[in-house]
């Protein structure tokens, strides 16, 4: 499975997720409850997502994986940028991709994140 079509998957599953193109038809924004948790781009022909990370975490991933690398055009401490790759891991993106939901829903006031929490415990 492509990268985008695994992160997509994966995003899609989660509740309150919603897809826009802000920056064009190239790169779909994916958002929970407005908040930016992962964007899908192609970058010099290869495709590309952005994840938000702990710092930490974006650091040590940055050292054991070749394709995981700052993030492009995001602040390079909370963001990753994840390459297609022929040795991706496929369970690492779903991991990340919900990792990267789950940082943002922890940000929200609290009533979305019950919401959310509602929603969830439902599927």
């Amino acid at each position: 499975m492509t990268l985008h079509n695994l992160a997509s998957q994966t995003a899609l599953k989660l509740p309150e997720v919603t897809i826009t193109q802000p920056f064009g038809p190239d790169c779909d924004v994916f958002k929970v409850m407005d908040k930016v948790f992962m964007l899908n781009f192609h970058l010099e022909g290869q495709a590309a997502i952005n994840l938000k990370v702990i710092p930490d975490d974006g650091a040590m991933l940055r050292d054991i994986y070749p394709y995981i690398h700052a993030g492009w055009h995001m602040n390079k401490q909370h963001w990753i940028t994840v390459y297609e790759d022929e040795n991706l891991d496929e369970s690492l993106v779903q991991d990340l991709v919900q990792n990267s939901y789950d940082l943002v829903v922890s940000k929200l006031n609290k009533i979305p994140q019950k919401r959310i929490a509602l929603l969830k415990s439902a599927i």
